[in-house]
């Protein structure tokens, strides 16, 4: 089948990307009161919450896809996870190593940063669990189901039933080591594991269900993403109920939600998507929509070069101890360095690829 491009689904997924890399700056340098009291922080936090935004247009797309085979999800879901621990490697091993991470870092994790880490301390940090983490083990559950399963409804169904056991898993370990941290990648309580597939994996199911809808209206870009706003404003209704009369357990921390929470945000993140979808179609091509376009297409090198970047920064301008406006500062900071430096190895590989390219020509 030849899918054409969903131009918001590139959008919300360029916007996401570069979104995360505000987040990541304000987590990694503002000092604790210009996280939870101040303007930005309250705002960048508010925005932090389309993360889904991500995630659902990560199951559209693979469901639309042709080339999206069991064989070759399970593979791009490896790829993924080897990439994720090499990210890991260079965020916090790598500085460690050469001794420019702060000792404010180190002691944020009850570590005395005068004491050299032991390997275990390395491997912990080597294991956090992002979100590329959860990107890994979600293809090879995608390739799984979308092999299995055919009908739109059992999709959602499967997303709901994993939002409605997570809270109930959530932690669960067996005391055995190796085996417990596979676990905390699909259900963690702590925090290393941000992302753990139970509840997250609701939402890129959520997006196959609607690449699904895509693909039996024949491509009707316009009755997608009219679908995606009633879904959106039922789960708004059907959630926040919830979330509101059981915070603690339906919102718990964001990172490790009930199904309240999960039903939630899934509703505004359609109603997100729908209206990034009248954007790009009402308005004309502009710079900023290719922009978002770009990040769409590299959007795991950017997301792994922003935060390398971030983590390597905290060298230079500390951890946590920055107000407000030295932070809008490296949020600055950050986006230019991170989109330079994807442009500059897109330069390297376009040398390396017309170097090639005159070299058969010259054999020839």
């Amino acid at each position: 089948m030849n899918t054409n491009r969903i131009l918001a689904i590139d959008f919300g997924r360029g916007f996401s990307v570069s979104l995360l890399a505000v987040v990541h700056t304000l987590w990694m340098y503002a000092d604790l009161n210009t996280q939870e009291h101040s303007a930005l922080g309250h705002f960048v936090h508010f925005m932090g919450r389309g993360t889904p935004v991500f995630l659902v247009t990560m199951g559209v797309s693979f469901m639309i896809s042709r080339n999206q085979s069991m064989l070759s999800a399970i593979k791009r879901g490896g790829i993924i996870l080897a990439a994720a621990f090499f990210m890991n490697f260079l965020k916090f091993i790598f500085p460690i190593l050469l001794g420019f991470m702060p000792d404010s870092f180190i002691k944020a994790y009850g570590w005395d940063p005068s004491i050299p880490l032991n390997a275990g301390q390395y491997w912990y940090l080597l294991q956090t669990g992002d979100i590329l983490q959860l990107a890994g083990v979600s293809l090879i559950f995608m390739g799984l189901i979308r092999g299995l399963v055919k009908n739109k409804y059992i999709l959602f169904l499967i997303a709901l039933l994993i939002a409605a056991v997570s809270r109930e898993v959530s932690g669960l370990r067996l005391g055995i080591e190796g085996l417990d941290y596979l676990l905390d990648l699909l259900w963690g309580s702590q925090y290393n594991v941000y992302f753990p597939v139970f509840p997250w994996l609701s939402f890129i199911l959520m997006g196959m269900f609607f690449g699904k809808i895509y693909l039996e209206n024949n491509q009707d870009q316009n009755a997608l993403f009219k679908s995606m706003f009633l879904w959106g404003v039922l789960l708004i209704a059907a959630g926040a109920p919830l979330v509101y009369t059981n915070e603690a357990y339906h919102f718990n921390d964001f990172f490790h939600m009930g199904p309240g929470g999960v039903i939630y945000f899934a509703g505004w993140n359609f109603t997100v998507i729908s209206f990034f979808h009248v954007l790009v179609t009402k308005l004309p091509d502009n710079p900023i929509f290719r922009f978002y376009n770009y990040c769409s297409k590299h959007v795991t090198s950017i997301y792994i070069i922003q935060w390398v970047l971030i983590c390597w920064g905290m060298g230079i301008f500390g951890f946590q101890n920055a107000n407000q406006s030295t932070v809008l500062m490296l949020m600055i900071v950050f986006l230019t360095l991170t989109f330079l430096t994807r442009y500059t190895i897109d330069k390297i590989l376009i040398f390396f690829k017309n170097r090639n390219k005159k070299s058969r020509l010259a054999v020839g």
